[in-house]
This record gives C-alpha cells, structure tokens and sequence, in this order.
C-alpha cells in the first residue's frame, strides 16, 4: 500500500480518532442507500443496505462493517465514495441488531461468524449472477477471512477476491491492548457504552439468558465476551472464542486471492500480533504500513480526508476480477 500520514497528524491514536471525528469521508454528495430486510434460516433478520442508483450490470462489492458499525460509520461512508466513483453496485449487510432494530433471536453477532457470512455473500452471488468482490472492516474482516478460510475452494463461486483492513486477526493480542490503559479508558468504553445496553435489551428479550447484572458491571472487552458474546454463540469462555474465531492461525487454508491490510501503528491491533509472510498461503497478499491508525488512514490538508485507502483496496479487488 502506498500511504504516507500527514505531518499534521502523528501518532496511531490521532490517526484513529481524528478522521473518524472530522476528516471528509465522501466525494460529491452523501451516499444514499435503499434497504431491504432479509429472514435467517433461524428466523431472525438481517438489514441489507444497497448503494442507491447504482448501473445495471455493474460490479457488485460488498462491506462487512465492524464492532458495533453501520452505514454510517465513517469507513462505510468512504467505501461508498470510493464504490460510486467506480460506478459499481454495493451492499452494505448489517450484523444482527446493528441496522437500528434489535433483532430478535438469542443471539447477536461475533468476530468469528463465518457461517453468517456464507449465506450473505451465497445470497447476494445467487442474485447478482457474478462472484463479488469483498472487504470487511475490522471484525467484519476477520469474520470475513474466516469464511474464506472454511471455505476453500468453493469461495471462489461467491467471491472474485476478498480483503480484511484493520481487522483483530489474532483476537487474544487486539483483546488484551484493547483493554488496557489508554485503550481501555477510550476505545473499549466506547464500544461497552452501546454493547451493553443492547445486550440488556437483549435480556428483555429472552428472560434468562445471562446475568444481566454482573454484566452491568463489566468494564473490559474481555469480561464482555465472557459473559455474552462467548456463550450465546456456542463458546466456553473468552479464552475459546478469542481462540476459535481468530483468523491469523489459519490465513494458509485460503484459496481465492486475499488482501490483509494492518497499520502497523494500529492501537489496538498490536504490530507484533501481524502474520509475516512465511505464515500466510500463496493466495494471501499482505499490506502493513507503518502508519493509519485503526481503519483511519487520514490524507490531504487538515482536516484531511478518508479515500485514499477505500481507494486503493478497490483498486487491489478490481485486478482480481
């Protein structure tokens, strides 16, 4: 990846809150989406959101977004900058009770649901008729590996390529800076601040189904998953789901082509903690540059602006088509 931080801008935690806070995330004018609602083979849904007024007969690329994101999560924006220059279609699937709505089984969603995305990305190849092309930002992305990975061979009939970007590969390193000082007190609350009052609702929901109050009480990422991320989704614990969902121990089994991006400088996704080349496949290219931040990748002036790196992931996907 070609990117270099702007003087004005040092620093992973700058480059991470910065441009989700200020910096332009769209050319032209806002993107504009229509949504459909799709029923789970569990009888749950899911919100799908679609780039309005695409081409017919265009490319069709989708987005996984991250850890509580949406639509209008500033990498979703950009990407959907970046997709409508391109003139291609795009899909935009939120996790289960991210769309706006709490869904309505016993569960949510997690870094290492792979099955989830089979059927999205099967759902939307059956209805565009051509593999597609796939990025997922952070959790979306090791998620989206994931299937890559359980998949095989067989990707390659959903998905011309695919493409992780600031993703927590290996989940035990992200889990443990996360919740730590700094990160703790900015990143890890900020994500509990909505994770545990949705998860509450949840309880509403299915009487029962954790300990609402220990959950109250929970102020690290870590004691989240164990009390309810781990459990509602087939886990023993943090340990086993942190374990289990990871994507980095098995990047070799991958077999379309596979773009990892990581900024070396990422807070919360440790440099360390990143796959070197003789621990991935053939099929797997990696881009760490020593500057971004988490999913920030700011450009330009102040206040700088998010399209450089959307760009050129689009731009990687489009030579494997």
């Amino acid at each position: 990846m070609q990117y270099r931080a702007p003087r004005w801008l040092p620093g992973g935690h700058l480059q991470t809150i910065w441009p989700a806070l200020f910096s332009r995330q769209h050319d032209g004018p806002p993107p504009t989406w229509t949504r459909e609602r799709w029923d789970t083979p569990d009888g749950d849904f899911i919100d799908v959101d679609f780039l309005a007024d695409a081409p017919a007969g265009a490319p069709l690329f989708v987005l996984f977004h991250g850890l509580e994101g949406d639509r209008t999560s500033h990498s979703s924006v950009a990407f959907a900058s970046a997709a409508r220059e391109r003139g291609w279609a795009m899909a935009l699937p939120h996790f289960r009770g991210c769309s706006g709505e709490l869904n309505r089984a016993p569960r949510a969603y997690h870094s290492g649901d792979y099955e989830e995305i089979g059927w999205i990305l099967q759902r939307l190849r059956d209805r565009h008729g051509a593999p597609l092309l796939v990025a997922g930002v952070s959790l979306g992305g090791n998620a989206l590996m994931r299937w890559a990975e359980e998949a095989g061979h067989s990707a390659a009939t959903a998905a011309h390529a695919v493409c992780s970007i600031c993703s927590p590969i290996d989940l035990a390193a992200a889990g443990a800076a996360i919740d730590r000082g700094f990160n703790k007190q900015v990143y890890a609350r900020r994500f509990l601040r909505t994770m545990i009052p949705k998860a509450l609702r949840k309880l509403q929901q299915h009487p029962g189904l954790f300990d609402g109050e220990r959950l109250k009480r929970a102020s690290t990422i870590y004691e989240f998953d164990n009390l309810f991320t781990a459990p509602l989704h087939g886990f023993r614990n943090t340990e086993d789901y942190w374990t289990r969902a990871a994507a980095k121990p098995h990047l070799h089994r991958i077999r379309i082509p596979a773009l990892v991006l990581n900024a070396v400088n990422d807070p919360f996704v440790p440099g360390h903690s990143l796959p070197r080349p003789g621990e991935v496949g053939a099929h797997v290219t990696l881009w760490q540059p020593g500057h971004g931040g988490h999913v920030g990748f700011p450009a330009g002036p102040l206040p700088g602006h998010l399209l450089t790196m959307p760009g050129q992931v689009c731009d990687w996907l489009a030579r494997h088509r």
